[in-house]
């Protein structure tokens, strides 16, 4: 959308009206004209020349009158020559000719003639008038009449040549009598508009701050306007915009200057309705250039307009009734003096030549929409209203073909409106020059004159203030009247806001008659007039009210604003009533003012109310909200009341103290915090940046910085000097860098040197067609001065080399420069070239994009070799149309000294830079090959070479590959798409012979890919020179060097025939020193992977070799199995024949590659692994016919270690005859069958091979699908398991698999979980268990049994002497486990858990009990015992000798009293010598010893006595007594215990002399009882345990507890964790701990205690030569505390466990305890998790863990240690040999360290439990710990919850699971695992869970 840059005049005089407020000196008039003399004569020619074919065409119908109309005009011509001319066309031009010729006067006066008197077609006439003029028509008849007087032959009339009639003469005199009316109408407008507009107006006009007329002529100064197309602003119509400012502009936009008269340039020659839309920002100067507009159609200047009429659209709010088109025009402006019916008419007639100008739309409270019938013309007499006449003349309904000029503010312009308008202009106000000419004709009489306009123009704030116009006028004002004053120092506002008050000030002070008078006194004298004022102007705003009457205005408040020139007073016409005086605000925005400062001084406004009207975010959010139309400033005045400089003047004013100011100010700055945290536009956010720099609030501004993230984005709309001033101020008060996009916004040049004055600017973006050259010179001045900025982009402008050399030069002055991105300009081929060294110096730059610029193919490699050639050039990548550049961000400038540069050269040489080189779709061909290997071999250090979307094909590949030995590639080569076939690739591939440091080739001929990788001079490790030959045969020195390297070909999706296969198997028998291979996809069948395999011998490096995809049948696989015994150094092969098939050999590397090396080089792989191979076959059909000959070929690999056999659908007869072969595979080790579904008898099959081999050690069969069978060396142990789980086996199996089993005379542990034996089977297979020779564990959970089947496994406590332990449970567990003893241990346990025993059980319960004569411990948890089932139970169990604890865990426990649960406790026969009450657990635990010794009556009498008991509670007590004489343990949990339960407890039990163990836990205590229980306590004697953690234990009460304590001599334990103890309580157990020489574990965790108290205990610590246990976790010890504690623990040698978790103890504390650990020779349990120790303290924490070689337990979590600390513990992990559980959650690990802690893991030889959840491990590190998790025998537990392991790494897990018969769990929770993958694999095997619970 072409824009125009229009300079208007301005008026200097009055800019808000527009007044300047001088008032004492008169100015020089600066002569400025809207057009020159000359115009009007061109104006004509133009028409003339536009309109000449339909003129002659009009004209040629009447010729002989045309020349009748040339003599007369020309008496003294002969014109006899145009008789002859027959052709009318040719005589009409010959004539028209000649009249041009004789001159302008002649030649207009003609025209006018044809016009008047001629009948041509009412728009040619309307053309040809408006270009001839008719400024003096009435003169020029009668010039015309005299004329007409001396020439006889003249007619006295004009012809109709349309019919070839004259026109009647009443007719021509009736034309020039409307003619008369009409002219006669147009001075009377024109006088009005001189008297309104022009230089003589008014004086009553009144100004801006002045009541008199200024005394001098109006000069101006110019505008800025920017023009635009309208069609593309019709494209934007229908879509969201922020306002009209904020549509996106053609990118093809050119700025020119051009006149306002432009603005009409073609208005006739269109001959429809031309609409005119001129918006503007408050105070650009919208309403004075209307004036203007006016002013100078009066003076004749827009002579193609007849009529000009100015309507405004605040005074047309006051119209309430419709009107008709002749009503709007003749009523409420001017009525005709006569004839109003014909001068209307000939308005109507001529509507081409009429402009109607609306201003201020924005002010309109109407509603306007598009005409209801839009293909109608309404009836010109029919009455409308305002919005329907507007919208009827925009849309060319009422007056076709008239001009209509609209001027707005952006945000208020009608959907319909912005459909129908032609062009669109924006008024941008001042620019810097025109600054700087306004203030000089504003100060042109006074004497500081060049000291003001120096303040304006160093004062950056200030100058960007003044480029709005209005703002402009306001600080010219101030300025004079601070300069007039001639202080010392001038300082001026700085908002808007402290504007608008100054000048309120001046205006006042300005009418003081009497001396000098403060401005506190001048306000409070005028304070009444300016409260009534602020009242007007917010009701005004309210009611969308802007003109106002007499009546509305109380006297005292017009009166001061007359006065002071705040309101002006104009005649104002309400329809057809009589012109009345109207009033108005100067300006709206000081109506905005007056309105703001209402609110913040009226004494009734509070903050809710003033929060409701700071409208902003309803502004936002409700743009069609009626309340905000009249308020764009509205929101910014408040805000700047809201500064601290603003609190004075509002506490005058409202007469009021500052905290009542402060708090309605804090309202504001508080909602504009809110709003910061919106989410916001680009407009939005500058209008917050305005408000918060009106606040002058840096808190306020600091704050919005970091709402808005820092990361500004501003699209399509125009920014203003002031706006980036506002935005500044908020960047600058942040402390962070930010980012500053500008896409589309138009912008002027002055913003980029606002932009100069922040400092926090890291990333600067444009994006716009519209900035080209200028902008770039521009924007050079102002980038070095942005010191911080980093990345610099300049795309999708119209840069061309000019602009970018300018920018070059300066950008090595941009010191922390790093990127440039050019793209999408007017940049060159050539030009670029020179870019690359110019750039070069910039010294930290590291890329620049010169992407979608004007390159050619040609270009390419002249580009290339500029970039090669410049030293920290990094990368050159050219796509296409991408060009993007990378340097090293490090300027090289050569040194001027000799030795300077020899140092700088060799460090140079130390240091050098390999460039990546990718010329990518360059459309190179082989003619090209030879350039390229030039520029290939010119260039001494390159990293990668991509040549890939070419065509160089086999030729250019030939050429590449020969020139390679000469070329320095370090890492790659990539010649993909480039049209080569099976000869390029053999070429290609020849490259892996030829080039000694190439070390992988990739190429697929499908894919067109073709990639070299080469290995780097410092990597590679030949001495030999580069030149050498390297040949395939040569001799062993030179195969010696290329088989250290690692060499990969990957030759895939190629289907390679039988004759290029024969090709490339000769090529490939060169590469000897290949390490890997891969042929996949290449439909090679049997008979190529013969030929494959057949060249393995020659292939003496290869270490992998993959055959995928290629079609093979099993008789392939059969051959390949005999590569197991034909190679000696074969890994493993596996193979896949399903849908995708799968062939994967792998060898022995660092063996098959020994010869060639050094014979003391370290080998990878232990010997005796030399000749271990695997065999893996899935998916394949395997016979049993098949099943021998493949048994007969795995028979002869003497080193097959392992055979995995998965989805064979293999049968019964192929697995029974696999099973037959294994004794004769002497070093098998493992045997896996996977996802192979199994029938009953197959799993007996399985189950026998325990008895057909004796090497086989476990057999587990899951599912009926899965089976592995584990085999060892003769010599090894010869315990034997048997895993059936969920295989199905039931009754009818059992008598099969019993005859089985019982042959298995070595068996250690039996699984039959989630089989179907039912209680039946279950007891047949019990019947036979004293056959069966378990020794540790036999397991049938999950086999559906009931209350029957629990009895049949009870029995076998008393039948089978070998049996320890019996544990049932009929819950969802469904656990029935039998544990054995070999030895004759007297132990044997019962554990019965919700067995929903009935009454009917119960009988053969307690029988079963009764003959189990040596059970030790019965353990019954919910299994619906009623209080009477246990006194029953308790009183059935008994033994002869030893002790027995039974445990009863039961709902109704709960509510139970103390006393009947004691009294429950006492009925089993024997001694009670242990009581446990634990009210939450509902558990009652009585431990009985045998035989019974009874206490004497005597003593019994004696201790009843002592308790001082009631009478109802001795029969009780006496029993309790009796049985309890050897208590040894007390324990109560969870019990609120009341007075009488106190004094039992204290009176009764704490009197025992054998009491050993006290435990009163998490009940509830009264202080009293407190008392009573630590006054017991003291008697206590022979306690060694004191448990009373969870009581709320306070200060106080350790306190009371510290005379018991030291009456304790044995004490070993005190637990007094979960309360609240503080540094006081742990003064006082430290007092009562001196005395403690057994003590050996101390529990304060969960306490209060800090680094004061601890220091009390750590004193102690040392002193305790037997403390085992420290615990002190969850404490607030602190660094210091923890520095403090381990410096006791030094000396605390025995210590077992030390936990410390939670206090936040620091790295200090961490360094400490590492050098603490090695002197701790017994610790065992370590917890350190959440202590802030982070790699400074974990890295000699882990080196001193390394020395606790007896660690037993670690837990390391929530701690960032970092990867060193983590490998440094990994590497000494091997040394932990009782490393029983690991815990590292929260550690921050990641796959980097995976290798190192797996690794470490695995050499861990009873490692049991490891967490790694809630880390950050991936993929490899689940494959790197699922490979050594065979490694991990004891492993039971790995967490890996809450990782970023994928579908990869969960596969690779439950691949290695499935060998590792030990792991119960995997935990796999949170993992981004498909829920797919998660359900087959939970499905493969259970032990994987991906769930949390």
């Amino acid at each position: 959308m072409p824009k125009t840059c229009i300079r208007e005049p301005m008026c200097i005089e009055s800019v808000m009206s527009m007044g300047a407020g001088n008032s004492t000196g008169n100015g020089g008039e600066s002569t400025i004209s809207f057009e020159n003399p000359q115009m009007e004569d061109m104006d004509l020619q133009r028409a003339i020349a536009n309109a000449q074919p339909q003129l002659v065409e009009s004209l040629s119908h009447t010729p002989e009158w045309l020349l009748m109309k040339a003599k007369g005009f020309l008496p003294h011509m002969d014109l006899s020559h145009v008789d002859e001319i027959t052709d009318c066309k040719k005589k009409v031009l010959l004539l028209l000719d000649t009249l041009e010729n004789a001159g302008p006067i002649i030649w207009k006066q003609f025209i006018q003639c044809v016009c008047m008197e001629g009948n041509l077609p009412m728009d040619l006439e309307i053309q040809l008038m408006s270009a001839s003029g008719e400024g003096n028509l009435n003169q020029e008849q009668e010039g015309f009449a005299e004329a007409s007087t001396q020439s006889p032959s003249q007619p006295t009339g004009h012809e109709r040549h349309g019919h070839g009639s004259n026109s009647h003469p009443n007719e021509k005199e009736s034309k020039r009598q409307r003619l008369d009316s009409t002219e006669r109408y147009r001075h009377l407008i024109i006088a009005s508009m001189c008297q309104r507009y022009g230089n003589e107006r008014a004086a009553g006009t009144a100004v801006l701050g002045q009541v008199q007329a200024p005394a001098f002529s109006q000069a101006f100064v110019n505008l800025v306007i920017r023009q635009s197309k309208a069609s593309r602003l019709k494209e934007k119509a229908d879509k969201p915009r922020e306002d009209l400012a904020g549509m996106q502009e053609a990118e093809e936009c050119v700025d020119t200057a051009v006149k306002v008269s432009d603005l009409f340039e073609s208005v006739v020659s269109l001959g429809t309705t031309k609409v005119i839309l001129l918006f503007g920002k408050p105070g650009m100067g919208k309403t004075m250039l209307m004036h203007r507009l006016c002013q100078k159609w009066a003076e004749g200047a827009l002579h193609q307009f007849l009529f000009t009429f100015l309507f405004e659209f605040r005074q047309l709010n006051l119209i309430s009734r419709k009107l008709t088109l002749k009503e709007l025009l003749f009523d409420l402006l001017l009525q005709p003096e006569d004839c109003p019916d014909a001068v209307f008419q000939h308005l109507l007639e001529n509507a081409q030549r009429m402009l109607f100008i609306f201003d201020g739309l924005d002010e309109f409270v109407g509603n306007i929409g598009q005409p209801s019938s839009p293909c109608l013309s309404p009836a010109l007499h029919k009455p409308m209203s305002i919005s329907e006449l507007f919208a009827n003349l925009c849309f060319g309904k009422l007056l076709p073909g008239c001009t209509v000029l609209v001027t707005s503010r952006p945000k208020k312009l009608p959907d319909f409106l912005l459909n129908r308008a032609d062009l669109l202009a924006e008024i941008w106000g001042f620019d810097r020059e025109k600054v700087e000419e306004y203030a000089s004709h504003y100060f042109h009489q006074h004497s500081f004159k060049e000291q003001a306009i120096a303040h304006l123009k160093n004062n950056s704030k200030l100058l960007s203030m003044c480029l709005i116009p209005a703002l402009c006028c306001i600080v010219c004002v101030c300025l004079e009247y601070l300069l007039r004053k001639r202080l010392s120092k001038v300082e001026l506002p700085q908002t808007m806001t402290q504007f608008y008050i100054k000048m309120l000030l001046i205006f006042i002070s300005k009418q003081q008659t009497e001396g000098t008078v403060s401005e506190d006194t001048q306000l409070n004298h005028h304070r009444t007039a300016i409260l009534g004022l602020c009242d007007l102007a917010l009701k005004g705003l309210e009611e969308k009210k802007l003109v106002f009457y007499v009546d509305d205005i109380p006297k005292h408040v017009k009166e001061f604003a007359s006065l002071h020139g705040l309101l002006t007073v104009f005649e104002v016409k309400r329809s057809d009533s009589l012109p009345e005086a109207g009033h108005a605000f100067v300006h709206l925005s000081l109506q905005e003012f007056f309105a703001a400062l209402n609110l913040m001084i009226n004494n009734s406004v509070d903050g809710s109310y003033l929060k409701k009207k700071f409208s902003l975010k309803s502004k936002w959010t409700l743009k069609s909200e009626a309340r905000t139309e009249f308020m764009e400033n509205f929101h910014i005045f408040l805000s700047g009341l809201s500064s601290k400089e603003c609190r004075t003047f509002l506490t005058l004013l409202a007469e009021q103290n500052q905290a009542w100011v402060r708090d309605k100010q804090a309202t504001i700055l508080q909602s504009l915090k809110k709003l910061a945290a919106t989410n916001l536009t680009g407009p939005k956010i500058i209008e917050l940046c305005h408000c918060t720099y009106e606040t002058q609030d840096l808190e306020l501004a600091k704050h919005v910085g970091s709402q808005l993230n820092f990361k500004y984005e501003f699209r399509n709309f125009r920014l203003t000097p002031l706006d980036v001033s506002a935005l500044v101020f908020i960047i600058n008060c942040g402390q962070d860098l930010t980012h500053l996009d500008f896409a589309g916004c138009p912008m002027e040049l002055d913003c980029l040197e606002v932009l100069t004055s922040c400092k926090n600017i890291e990333h600067l973006s444009f994006r716009s067609r519209k900035y080209g050259d200028e902008f770039a010179a521009a924007l050079s001045k102002s980038l070095p001065k942005i010191k911080s900025l980093k990345k610099l982009e300049l795309t999708g402008g119209s840069i061309t080399a000019l602009g970018l050399t300018g920018l070059a030069q300066v950008f090595p002055n941009c010191l922390q420069l790093e990127e440039i991105n050019l793209q999408d300009n007017r940049l060159r081929d050539q030009d670029m070239g020179k870019m690359i060294e110019m750039l070069s110096r910039v010294e930290k730059l590291k890329m620049i994009d010169l992407s979608h610029n004007d390159i050619s193919v040609k270009s390419v490699l002249t580009l290339a070799k500029g970039a090669t050639t410049c030293p920290n050039v990094t990368e050159l990548h050219i796509r296409k149309d991408t060009i993007v550049i990378y340097f090293s961000g490090q300027s090289r400038e050569v040194p001027r000294s000799p030795n300077l540069r020899r140092r700088a050269r060799k460090k140079e040489n130390a240091t050098q830079i390999n460039m990546k080189l990718r010329l990518q779709d360059c459309s190179f061909n082989s003619q090209h090959a030879v350039a390229i290997t030039a520029l290939l071999r010119g260039c001494a250090h390159l990293s990668e070479v991509d040549l890939s979307g070419n065509q160089l094909g086999d030729e250019g590949c030939r050429e590449l590959v020969e020139s390679l030995p000469k070329v320095h590639i370090s890492k790659r080569l990539d010649v993909s798409n480039n049209q080569i076939s099976v000869d390029g690739v053999c070429c290609l591939l020849n490259a892996m012979n030829t080039c000694l440091n190439a070390v992988e080739f990739e190429a697929s001929l499908h894919h067109q890919t073709a990639i070299l990788k080469f290995i780097g001079d410092k990597e590679f490790p030949s001495t030999l020179s580069r030149d050498t030959s390297r040949s395939g045969d040569q001799s062993g020195g030179g195969e010696s060097q290329k088989s250290v390297v690692s060499r990969k070909i990957r030759l895939t999706d190629s289907g390679f025939p039988p004759r290029d296969l024969d090709k490339l198997c000769t090529v490939l028998k060169k590469c000897s020193s290949v390490s890997e291979l891969d042929l996949s996809n290449n439909s090679l069948g049997d008979q190529g992977v013969g030929k494959l395999v057949g060249l393995l011998p020659e292939l003496k490096a290869v270490s992998f070799l993959k055959l995928s995809g290629n079609q093979i049948s099993l008789s392939a696989v059969f051959g390949l199995a005999q590569c197991l015994s034909a190679l000696e150094h074969i890994k493993s092969i596996d193979i896949s024949l399903g849908n995708a098939q799968s062939v994967h050999l792998i060898f022995w590397e660092s063996v098959r590659n020994s010869r060639t090396r050094s014979a003391g080089k370290f080998q990878a792989h232990p010997r005796q692994l030399e000749n271990d191979h695997c065999f893996r076959l899935r998916e394949c059909t395997v016979s049993p016919k098949d099943m021998d000959r493949l048994c007969q070929i795995l028979e002869k690999c003497t080193g097959l270690t392992e055979l995995e056999l998965s989805r064979n659908a293999l049968s019964d007869q192929s697995i029974e005859r696999l099973l037959m072969s294994l004794p004769n595979l002497h070093n098998l080790k493992l045997l896996s069958i996977r996802n192979n579904k199994f029938s009953p008898n197959c799993t007996l099959l399985l189950a026998n091979s325990l008895n057909l081999c004796e090497r086989i050690r476990e057999v587990e069969v899951r599912s009926s699908e899965n089976t592995s069978l584990h085999l060892a060396g003769m010599i090894e142990s010869q315990e034997t398991s048997c895993r059936l789980t969920d295989c199905s086996i039931g009754q009818n199996e059992v008598e099969e698999l019993c005859r089985i089993l019982e042959q298995c005379g070595r068996l250690a542990e039996l699984d039959l979980s989630g089989n179907q034996l039912g209680n039946e089977g279950l007891r047949r297979f019990l019947d036979h268990l004293l056959q069966m020779h378990v020794s540790r564990l036999l397991n049938l959970s999950h086999n559906k049994i009931s209350q029957d089947g629990v009895l049949y496994l009870i029995n076998t406590l008393s039948t089978c002497r070998n049996v320890t332990e019996v544990q049932v449970s009929l819950c969802s567990k469904a656990t029935s486990l039998i544990k054995f003893t070999r030895e004759d241990e007297p132990r044997k346990i019962l554990r019965l858990t919700e067995c929903n025993f009935q009454p009917e059980h119960l009988p053969k319960l307690f029988s079963l009990l009764q003959k189990c004569t040596n059970l030790t411990a019965y353990i019954s948890t919910n299994n619906n015992m009623t209080t009477k089932a246990v006194e029953d139970l308790l009183r059935a169990l008994r033994k002869s000798l030893g002790t027995l604890r039974i445990s009863i865990a039961e709902p109704w426990v709960r509510n139970e009293s103390i006393a009947s649960l004691l009294q429950m406790a006492v009925q089993p026969h024997g001694n009670v010598i242990e009581i446990t009450i634990s009210k939450d657990k509902g558990l009652l635990r009585v431990g009985v010893g045998f035989p019974c010794r009874t206490e004497k009556m005597e003593s019994v009498v004696s201790r009843l006595n002592q308790c001082g008991l009631e009478a109802k509670h001795i029969h009780f007590l006496q029993r309790v007594i009796e049985k309890c004489t050897q208590l040894q343990e007390l324990s109560w949990s969870h019990i609120d215990l009341n007075d009488a339960e106190e004094a039992m407890l204290a009176s009764a039990f704490l009197t025992f002399p054998t009491l050993r163990k006290f435990e009163l836990m998490s009940s509830s205590v009264t202080p009293s009882g407190m008392g009573h229980l630590v006054a017991r306590l003291q008697q206590c004697h022979a306690i060694e345990e004191l448990n009373l953690c969870s009581l709320r234990l306070d200060d106080t009460a350790i306190l009371m507890l510290v005379p018991g304590l030291h009456k304790m001599p044995l004490l070993k334990r005190l637990l007094l964790n979960n309360n609240s103890i503080g540094n006081e309580g742990c003064s006082h157990l430290a007092e009562a701990l001196k005395n403690a020489p057994h003590m050996e574990e101390i529990n304060l965790s969960h306490n209060k205690i800090e680094h004061v108290g601890l220091e009390k205990i750590a004193k102690l610590l040392p002193e305790m030569q037997n403390l085992k246990i420290v615990n002190l976790s969850s404490n607030s010890i602190g660094p210091a505390g923890g520095e403090t504690l381990v410096e006791a623990l030094a000396h605390c040698r025995h210590v077992e466990e030390l936990l410390l978790a939670r206090n936040h103890v620091g790295d200090k504390t961490a360094a400490r305890l590492s050098l603490s650990l090695p002197s701790m020779g017994h610790l065992k349990i370590l917890h350190l998790q959440s202590n802030n120790i982070g790699s400074l303290g974990g890295m000699p924490l882990a080196k001193g863990l390394v020395e606790c070689q007896q660690l037993e337990e670690i837990s390391l979590s929530e701690n960032g240690f970092g990867e060193g600390a983590l490998r440094t513990l990994s590497e000494g992990l091997p040394r932990f040999t009782r490393l029983r559980k690991i815990e590292l959650k929260f550690c921050g690990i990641s796959d980097g360290v995976s290798k190192h802690l797996a690794l470490g893991f695995s050499r861990c030889p009873v490692i049991e439990e490891i967490i790694l959840s809630w880390n950050s491990l991936g993929d490899e590190g689940a494959l790197e710990l699922a490979t050594v998790l065979p490694r991990m025998a004891r492993l039971r537990i790995l967490d890996l919850d809450k990782n970023r392991i994928a579908a990869q790494g969960a596969k690779k897990l439950a691949e290695e699971l499935a060998k590792c018969c030990g792991i119960q769990v995997i935990r796999l929770w949170s993992n981004p695992v498909p829920k797919n993958i998660e359900e087959s694999l939970t499905k493969q095997d259970a032990r994987l869970h991906f769930s949390f619970f």
